[in-house]
């Protein structure tokens, strides 16, 4: 294995137990929520953070991490003589991949590589897979790179929410539109286009946005992931409609946390996959 760090945020939704395994440095997001500002966290501390957000009238605002905070680890590894590979969310959802690159300016930047990834969730977590398991097999930097560059523009993610309110407060619906949507059981589709959530579809009803989404998952898809909000069984449900239409796909359930869910809302699904 080449002496390469892979680095990522907190909006690849990887375990703790993975990047320590595997050496993956995560500088987080953090979300600022009824007077509090903390980390983004990890996959099975979330439940908390929607719980309060379906009671509470105010709604959180989330930060990318710092200039300093990228610094810190680029300055670790360069001292542990290393290249560093960072695979980051979509730079037209957040200002993270912009605080990578100044932090890399400030240090031998010639030895890191950043990368806009394009996308998140499961998405970037599979990006962040393939520069691991890569490394782990000699694969140089710049090579690495290039397949990265590649895989994601096999990427793609559609979403749909349970209930408009938080489209709403988050300001991708005015107030009319999230009333009338609400009365007459709107389920917007949205898609990550080109790294920027974009409305796709409009649907009377969840199975009817649900059914739009499986069905446009081309036939030679490689990877699907099923990400969830405070609904694991009905992802579970889903999961097994998908085996039974994609036989020899793999298929998982991923947790999507504040960052992304915030905008979305408990109950919100979305389907992630690679071809």
């Amino acid at each position: 294995m080449r002496d390469i760090q892979v680095v990522t945020d907190s909006t690849a939704y990887i375990s703790k137990e993975y990047a320590r395994e595997n050496g993956i440095d995560i500088v987080p997001l953090s979300v600022e929520f009824n007077g509090e500002t903390k980390p983004e966290g990890y996959p099975g501390e979330f439940n908390d953070f929607y719980n309060k957000l379906k009671t509470s009238e105010s709604f959180p605002k989330t930060s990318q991490p710092s200039v300093g905070a990228f610094r810190k680890v680029f300055e670790r590894a360069i001292k542990n003589d290393k290249e560093i590979i960072v695979i980051l969310i979509s730079s037209k959802l957040s200002g993270t991949y912009n605080s990578a690159k100044l932090a890399s300016t400030m240090v031998n930047e010639k030895k890191i590589s950043i990368i806009d990834s394009k996308t998140s969730a499961s998405n970037l977590k599979t990006l962040v897979n393939i520069a691991v398991n890569m490394n782990k097999k000699d694969f140089t930097r710049q090579e690495i790179v290039d397949n990265i560059n590649e895989e994601k523009n096999k990427m793609s993610i559609y979403l749909t929410v349970h209930k408009l309110d938080y489209l709403y407060k988050g300001g991708r619906l005015s107030a009319s539109q999230a009333l009338l949507g609400s009365l007459l059981k709107i389920r917007p589709v949205i898609g990550l286009i080109d790294g920027e959530l974009v409305p796709v579809k409009k649907l009377r009803g969840k199975n009817k946005a649900l059914n739009y989404m499986i069905d446009i998952i081309p036939e030679d898809v490689k990877r699907i992931s099923i990400c969830y909000i405070l609904n694991y069984d009905f992802a579970k449900k889903i999961k097994r409609k998908l085996e039974k239409k994609f036989k020899d796909v793999e298929i998982t359930i991923d947790e999507l946390g504040p960052v992304i869910g915030a905008h979305l809302g408990p109950n919100s699904l979305g389907l992630c996959y690679s071809v």
